[in-house]
């Protein structure tokens, strides 16, 4: 995919269930616009390791799967965006409190990130881009016309991700995912390399005590403002 410089970029920055992939989500529905969900690369990373039989604390064998990363995303008919390594679904298995620790501990590493960052940005395409992450807007899109960084307390963060996998018929102990996200929590933000910061021009949005569709309201409001619609 060729980069359009010119194709406007909103980034949605934030810590693991604020609800920033949700955001992104209706945002790129709405406007009509490109998704990138960045977090799904660097767990397709970790899964890859496990698959490959290279551990996440092997930097060198790591930054070469993520240099040859052969990873596909698909639509299904569902809306369901799915994602392949080597042809082999791990759409669900990223997905797992594993997969997010294991795209954490990999995120850490310099050359992983290097190595992920030319294709993020082959994602910014006409008409536009809503991009997810935790550096969008620091590192990978610096020039984006509009930055969010949506946060929330750890405790009701960790009381959202224990009611979809309690939905999803997963039993996991409600403390233990509280530990699991202050733990990432301190990891990401606490990095030499792209920490986990709000951009200093991005729009900072709390969700704790507020329902998500009125989070996208907010935002959308912001975007109108912006003329980006």
């Amino acid at each position: 995919m060729k980069v359009v410089s010119q194709a406007p970029v909103i980034t949605v920055d934030g810590p693991s269930g604020a609800g920033k992939g949700t955001i992104s989500h209706m945002l790129a529905d709405r406007l009509g616009w490109h998704f990138l969900d960045s977090g799904a690369l660097y767990r397709v990373v970790g899964r890859a390791c496990l698959i490959e039989g290279v551990a996440w604390s092997d930097e060198h064998a790591v930054t070469e799967i993520a240099r040859h990363l052969d990873v596909s995303f698909t639509t299904a008919e569902s809306g369901e965006i799915l994602v392949a390594y080597k042809g082999q679904d791990v759409s669900r298995s990223i997905r797992t409190e594993e997969g997010g620790r294991g795209a954490s501990t990999v995120a850490a590493i310099a050359s992983v990130r290097e190595a992920l960052l030319a294709r993020q940005r082959e994602f910014r395409q006409r008409p536009g881009l809503v991009a997810d992450g935790r550096d969008m807007g620091t590192v990978v899109f610096p020039d984006a016309p509009l930055k969010f960084f949506l946060t929330a307390s750890a405790q009701e963060r960790a009381a959202r991700r224990h009611k979809q996998l309690i939905a999803k018929g997963e039993s996991v102990s409600l403390a233990r995912l509280l530990g699991d996200i202050e733990e990432r929590d301190a990891r990401d933000s606490s990095r030499a390399v792209s920490p986990l910061v709000p951009a200093e021009d991005a729009i900072v949005v709390d969700s704790t005590a507020t329902p998500i569709p009125d989070v996208f309201e907010q935002v959308m409001l912001v975007v109108s403002e912006k003329g980006l619609i």
